[in-house]
């Protein structure tokens, strides 16, 4: 006999809230339902461990989503513990009494609670989001249960009584409202599946009630218990008339006689319920980490490689972060960290739970002690939380400097693409930045990789060098201490349009690292703060003393006045810097330079994109620097009101800006156009 009651609620007009803002996506219904299904099955393989309940011989653990847009509803059916009429007044009626609590406080010594998936008792209210009214029909486990009905309209009031269900489990049914009847379209349901439930513990099948049925042949040996079969199938042996040895025709048997069956088309579970991240990473294969990879990021370009996460304690944290492959430095380098609850997915890419940097990569963390209603204000202050993202932090940490000490060929291989990665981590963790410092790779001229340490003692002065790799220092009394060594590290951002000051470099036996990416202006800077004493500066930033042959000061003063006034007239700048050198190589006529703190000042305009401010009010642009040594800097100096010294200023000058930076569209028309001139001067 049916009889009727009301909901419980613990807080006041609470209802039409947790219908209408429980969760930012109303989709996820479908994940909150699916959940409840999968730990109901959970708690009855439980009940079975401990000897209270025996599984029937074709007993199958599975939930089933049948749509129907016909009937504009949807059923999640699954085969779990089901409920008595008094357990679904207190876990249903009551809302926020959660049942996984409940369950885990009687069976605490038993039950493994990291495999319970809900733990707030408000999942199954979400089917209110999308539905006018709810029904569920249910059969507990226990002996002597007798079937359950309840029914809402979505208001407080609620119908229960004696139902028709013959199976243990529990079906609930969804009358889907007006604006939620997209989620009875097969189509859209399998989408919502797929991105909640792909790697849910229990297999789950989704049904079109709609439909037309379909069907496939298999062998009659093969059939399996649960196939529905529509008929069987006798197929005759087939012959063909073919010649023998002899060249006599002879008839023989090309494909035996076979039993077949027409069998309804087998259900494909939308579910991998083991997925790769819950294997220990000593059962896991390449082949099997790159066709996950594959399967879930929809990603075919493979990963350079990466680290399987699989801890217990101090927390139960499982997943796999891939390191994909930068073809270049302008692709996009955001990556997705998608987060799990056992094995229900949650969201993509929350920052409060996954280091900021990581989320560059792509991968999979499943965490059963973060709440599947996460909530990012309060993530924000959980204290739980941040442990969490530390110590994801420093597992990584510790999988790339393992692999620099013990695998440093493959470190080296992999290091153009993962610096990027390493070096934004740097600057956005600090305990990341002291874990990965000792292991930055820079690549010099050569090609060489050394560690950013190797490459500053290189650049020390001998005795200091010697100083620090000898053993046991001697203690110095605080008046013997004496000031860091200033250190200069040269790079080149760009080894074409910068080769002029690269040979000059080698010729000189000096070297200089190639930072190319756009992290490393940000990187070199965060260097410089770590390192006492260190300096980055671009190889064409100023004209080193190894470059220069000793020189008159007077000599040089007068020829930078003379040549000044002669480059400024020609070129139409006032301003323009001059500064002569007598170089070693004879055959580099001009040069532009600018100073390391300007060149850092434009980087940041460009960065905010400030493009059209006057780099000048920083403090001063490029420097043309001419090389006394050069005779077309002789002549200009000998010859200063000769026919064609003003073209020759304009090509010695656009030399050296082509050596500094790509000219302007202008700038390289006129470039051309007096290049053919001068050709043409030679032909006369």
């Amino acid at each position: 006999m049916s009889r009727t009651g009301s909901l419980s609620i613990n807080s006041e007009n609470i209802f039409p809230i947790i219908k209408k803002w429980l969760y930012s996506d109303h989709d996820i219904f479908m994940r909150e339902l699916v959940s409840n299904g999968c730990d109901a099955i959970t708690k009855l393989k439980k009940l079975s461990l401990m000897g209270e309940f025996t599984f029937p011989d074709d007993y199958k653990n599975k939930i089933e989503v049948i749509v129907s847009s016909k009937d504009k509803t949807m059923k999640f059916i699954d085969t779990g513990l089901g409920m008595t009429a008094e357990e679904v007044e207190e876990y249903i009626t009551q809302i926020a009494f959660s049942g996984a609590t409940d369950f885990l406080e009687k069976y605490k010594d038993n039950a493994n609670g990291d495999e319970i998936i809900g733990h707030f008792g408000l999942g199954f209210y979400s089917a209110f989001m999308v539905a006018d009214e709810v029904h569920i029909d249910t059969l507990s486990y226990r002996e002597g249960a007798v079937p359950v009905h309840w029914e809402c309209d979505g208001g407080t009031q609620y119908t229960i009584g004696e139902g028709t269900k013959t199976t243990v489990g529990t079906q609930i049914t969804l009358f889907l409202n007006e604006e939620s009847l997209q989620f009875a379209n097969e189509y859209r349901a399998r989408e919502v599946l797929e991105k909640y439930c792909s790697f849910m513990p229990t297999e789950i099948f989704l049904t079109n009630a709609d439909a037309e049925p379909q069907y496939e042949t298999v062998l009659k040996d093969e059939l399996r218990d649960d196939d529905e079969v529509i008929e069987y199938i006798h197929e005759d042996a087939k012959t063909e008339e073919k010649e023998n040895e002899n060249g006599e025709k002879e008839v023989v048997e090309v494909t035996p006689a076979q039993e077949k069956a027409k069998i309804k088309k087998r259900p494909v579970s939308i579910s991998d319920i083991h997925p790769l991240w819950t294997k220990h990473p000593n059962e896991c294969t390449d082949e099997e980490y790159l066709e996950f990879y594959r399967k879930v990021f929809l990603d075919y370009k493979e990963p350079l490689f990466w680290i399987h996460l699989n801890m217990d304690y101090p927390f139960n944290l499982k997943g796999i972060l891939y390191f994909p492959k930068i073809n270049t430095e302008y692709d996009s380098i955001e990556g997705t960290i998608k987060l799990y609850n056992n094995q229900v997915f949650i969201a993509d890419n929350i920052k409060e739970v996954i280091p900021e940097f990581l989320m560059l990569l792509k991968g999979v963390i499943d965490c059963p002690d973060l709440p599947l209603n996460v909530s990012r204000s309060a993530l924000q202050n959980d204290g739980f939380v941040k442990k969490i993202s530390d110590y994801i932090s420093k597992k990584v940490a510790d999988k790339l400097s393992g692999m620099c000490k013990t695998d440093r060929e493959n470190y080296e291989k992999y290091w153009d693409d993962i610096s990027p990665f390493i070096k934004f981590g740097c600057l956005k963790d600090s305990k990341f930045s002291d874990r990965m410092m000792d292991y930055i790779l820079v690549k010099n001229l050569d090609g060489k990789y050394l560690t950013l340490d190797d490459f500053i003692n290189e650049n020390k002065k001998p005795e200091e060098a010697a100083a620090d790799t000898a053993e046991g220092k001697t203690e110095t009394t605080e008046k013997e201490e004496k000031e860091p060594e200033q250190i200069t590290l040269y790079y080149v951002t760009d080894e074409v349009q910068q080769s002029q000051y690269i040979n000059m470099f080698k010729e000189e036996g000096l070297d200089a690292v190639l930072l190319k990416h756009n992290i490393d202006h940000p990187f070199i800077s965060h260097v410089e703060q770590k390192k006492e004493g260190v300096h980055f500066q671009r190889i064409d930033a100023d004209v080193t003393d190894s470059f220069k042959e000793e020189a008159s000061e007077d000599e040089l003063k007068a020829a930078t006045e003379a040549l000044s006034d002669v480059f400024r007239k020609a070129l139409s700048k006032e301003k323009l810097d001059v500064k002569v050198e007598k170089l070693k190589n004879g055959k580099v006529a001009s040069m532009i330079t600018l100073s390391e703190e300007n060149r850092r000042m434009q980087e940041m305009m460009k960065m905010y994109n400030m493009y059209g401010m006057d780099p000048n009010m920083f403090g001063g642009s490029e420097t043309l620097v001419l090389n006394a040594n050069h005779p077309l800097v002789k002549y200009i100096l000998e010859h200063k009101d000769a026919e064609h010294v003003d073209m020759i200023c304009e090509q010695l000058y656009d030399l050296a800006m082509l050596s500094h930076a790509p000219l302007t569209p202008e700038a390289m028309t006129r470039f051309v156009a007096r290049s053919n001139e001068i050709m043409m001067l030679l032909t006369k």
